[in-house]
């Protein structure tokens, strides 16, 4: 019997409220994706987490109806991809995070690379749209100042620091048949390691089919726009790549408007409801997650910021109310 879809909510939290759980599973969400990886506790003492800690924690959110859906690993900073003296320890603690969260049944795992962004490219600002909710802006028009990014021999160099990783992952994953997942460089400037190119190098060079993709369907926008995101929905969903999918709508592009504005998901230039449509014909069964969320009148960005939230805010349950709406409207036809 295929799985029906299920809505995950970001959080970079170990310690909610039992308040903000239960609102959680009030407006109908099904999991968590944890965001951080120093977030669980052992990763600050040891340098990754701690078994026992992660199953508590996996058997409290079980007593709300919630369950885990996606961890972090530790980042692999800018040192190690440096290869600097002594950055190896950050490899050993990944992999012992890594054997920690097979041993706790977590599905989905990602590592987060320092260095497959160019941010130095980007200006951000507070965008104001319909009725005046904000969300993240980003030009490069604004962006005034000249950067270098890197030439094609430290790419190189980068992706060996990468390949080192993930040579270390991916058996692991394969024997705790873990999902180890990657999202695309966000924001998608030319010659990210992530980006368009760099997504397709991932599984060529590690076939396994543990590997494959947090697929990002904003970030994947502000890449090409709608037809780029169907396409390649089309090519990692027949694959079977894509594990999770953060549906986050935008408008504009880089190649369109050299920047992107981040909307709500009925309030950007792709329609979701093909989105979820395409996903169901490539027979997609995993969680889909309403990331970003954009902050409403009444939305108070201490309590309701991002990955760090404490209590529902309107943007988030907004967001999952839309979702379930396309859910049902999916299933109906």
């Amino acid at each position: 019997m295929r799985r029906l879809i299920r809505i995950s909510i970001t959080t970079a939290r170990v310690d909610h409220p039992d308040s903000y759980l239960k609102q959680l599973v009030q407006l109908g969400a099904d999991c968590l994706d944890f965001g951080n990886g120093s977030s669980f506790v052992g990763v600050k003492e040891q340098g990754y987490p701690d078994l026992d800690e992660l199953l508590k924690l996996r058997r409290r959110l079980r007593s709300f109806g919630l369950d885990i859906n996606r961890v972090t690993l530790p980042n692999m900073s800018e040192r190690f991809m440096r290869n600097l003296p002594g950055s190896e320890k950050e490899l050993d603690n990944t992999v012992n995070a890594m054997k920690v969260f097979g041993e706790a049944g977590v599905p989905i795992v990602r590592q987060r690379f320092a260095g497959d962004t160019f941010d130095q490219l980007m200006t951000r600002y507070d965008a104001v749209l319909r009725g005046g909710y904000i969300s993240r802006g980003e030009s490069l028009g604004l962006t005034k100042q000249q950067h270098e990014t890197p030439t094609y021999e430290e790419l190189q160099a980068w992706w060996e620091r990468f390949l080192t990783v993930y040579g270390q992952l991916v058996p692991i994953a394969e024997d705790y048949k873990v999902k180890l997942s990657m999202h695309p460089s966000d924001t998608p400037n030319t010659d990210t390691p992530f980006g368009g190119l760099g997504y397709h190098r991932i599984t060529d060079a590690f076939p396994s089919k543990q590997v494959g993709y947090l697929y990002c369907i904003g970030t994947r926008a502000e890449a090409g726009g709608s037809s780029l995101v169907l396409d390649e929905i089309n090519h990692y969903g027949r694959q079977g790549r894509i594990h999770l999918i953060h549906m986050r709508n935008v408008r504009g592009s880089l190649p369109t408007s050299g920047g992107f504005e981040e909307t709500l998901l009925d309030d950007g230039d792709l329609n979701m409801f093909k989105v979820l449509m395409a996903l169901k014909k490539v027979g997609y069964d995993g969680c889909i997650n309403p990331d970003h969320i954009p902050f409403l009148e009444g939305d108070d960005r201490e309590r309701h910021r991002g990955d760090n939230r404490t209590e529902c805010g309107i943007g988030l349950a907004y967001s999952i109310g839309y979702l379930k709406a396309l859910l049902c409207a999916m299933y109906a036809i």
